[in-house]
């Protein structure tokens, strides 16, 4: 009997961990690590970012959700762990964004312009891409970023 006491505790305990883990996403999340990043367009002008990065599942799911603000020359660096198909949305995020899709060659792959806050709409990087990057709304149109620009950073894979 103790044995399936203890068992039906810790059963109840790995749900509750579960459940825990599935949780309502209702706040940003705390600053994440950061690195450099430089966009080189191609009339060599080289436009320098801070960029966090968002390397876990968890963070990933979060991103910018729920910040109020993001300065022009930072951003969120999206780091899958293989190069995959990117599928992102606005959801519960309330400043506009330029996500730039990048691919395993660390050139820009596509631009999603200005997304719009609060959209479920799915903005898709139309091909595999490495990594994604998230940066304040109209700031690739500002400073002429477009597809084919050169991304470089200690955190990209050369």
């Amino acid at each position: 009997m103790r044995v399936l006491c203890c068992a039906l505790v810790a059963a109840l305990g790995m749900s509750a961990g579960i459940a825990r883990a599935e949780e309502a996403i209702t706040q940003a999340q705390a600053r994440l690590p950061t690195e450099s990043l430089t966009i080189t367009t191609r009339d060599g002008q080289k436009h320098a970012f801070t960029v966090e990065l968002a390397k876990t599942y968890r963070q990933q799911e979060v991103g910018e959700m729920f910040r109020k603000h993001l300065p022009e020359n930072e951003g969120m660096l999206f780091m899958w762990p293989t190069p995959q198909v990117s599928d992102m949305w606005m959801r519960n995020t309330l400043v506009p964004l330029d996500i730039v899709f990048i691919d395993s060659t660390n050139h820009i792959h596509a631009i999603a312009e200005n997304a719009v806050p609060l959209s479920e709409a799915i903005l898709r990087s139309d091909g595999v891409v490495a990594n994604t990057l998230e940066l304040a709304g109209g700031v690739t149109a500002k400073l002429g970023i477009r597809v084919g620009d050169v991304v470089t950073s200690p955190a990209l894979k050369h």
